[in-house]
């Protein structure tokens, strides 16, 4: 058994792609004191992307980082980048496309940092597998950034098993993490050998879209979900994060929701440990079909 140690006193980490939906959270001070709202709960993880808002959602995090700043010693924040959307693209393809290049990304780290107002990148993922990946050439910048102290640690995501071992061969430093779609609506990795492969090389599974998309009250009979909530005290979010919970070597949720009661309700999954039967009933209800 060789579990990741990665984050392992992290319940679940706030993601920061909707932030900008949330209008009352893109003043400096407001979002200062959601930060602070969320450190109370003992999370200090939060996640962002380049993309996410064109950058805007990490510039206006960094804002926040600026108007408390004693946050900053506090905060852990993961980023990404590899990801091109059509929009930005230059050129006269106007294509999405992927840049998983060393060049590329040590200018990704460094614009990451600046709108971030922070030192210092806990993990910074590779985005999506890039077919035209130079891995060796990619993995020195990478670990160039890790020895100029730019970023602490690095990881992938949406990789396969034997991507990220292509990758992990060409460098020296562990890959510490995959973000990967994981929930009780996507659970083909459960069966195929993937969740396996995470554990194996010690990879922390990091879930993305962890509350089934929101398609698990309409998907789990009323009866079941009563049942359970009888069960458990646990409503439709938090059943959800504690099915996610449960799988070995303990997923953490990037909770894609800000909104307080919805965290909470996300917090209280994870201290919540399902009957067995439940766990697989659950899983048989969103798959409408029966274990095998």
């Amino acid at each position: 058994m060789s579990y990741s140690r990665f984050l392992e006193d992290t319940p679940l980490i706030p993601g920061m792609m909707r932030l900008l939906d949330h209008t009352d959270l893109c003043q400096p001070a407001r979002l200062a004191d959601w930060i602070h709202r969320r450190l109370n709960e003992g999370l200090t993880v939060f996640d962002h992307a380049d993309i996410y808002g064109d950058g805007e959602c990490e510039r206006v995090f960094g804002e926040a980082l600026m108007a408390s700043p004693e946050l900053r010693q506090k905060v852990q924040v993961i980023s990404k980048a590899g990801i091109v959307p059509a929009h930005r693209d230059s050129s006269p393809w106007t294509t999405k496309h992927y840049r998983a290049e060393a060049d590329y990304f040590s200018e990704a780290i460094d614009k990451s940092l600046s709108r971030l107002r922070v030192d210092q990148i806990h993990t910074f993922l590779i985005h999506r597998p890039d077919p035209l990946l130079d891995a060796e050439s990619l993995a020195n910048a990478l670990e160039q950034a890790v020895s100029a102290g730019k970023i602490q640690h690095i990881g992938v995501s949406n990789f396969l098993p034997e991507q990220w071992r292509w990758l992990q061969k060409n460098t020296r430093l562990p890959l510490v993490c995959n973000q990967s779609e994981l929930s009780l609506s996507h659970t083909g990795a459960l069966f195929d050998g993937t969740h396996e492969a995470h554990l194996n090389d010690g990879l922390r599974w990091l879930a993305w879209s962890p509350l089934a998309g929101g398609a698990l009250p309409s998907s789990v009979p009323e009866s079941l979900l009563k049942a359970a909530r009888e069960e458990t005290g646990l409503c439709e979010t938090g059943l959800a994060i504690a099915w996610l919970r449960q799988i070995p070597g303990a997923p953490i949720p990037v909770l894609g929701s800000m909104r307080d009661s919805r965290i909470e309700a996300a917090l209280e999954g994870t201290r919540t440990v399902l009957p067995r039967p439940l766990w697989f009933a659950l899983l048989e209800a969103m798959r409408q079909t029966a274990v095998p």
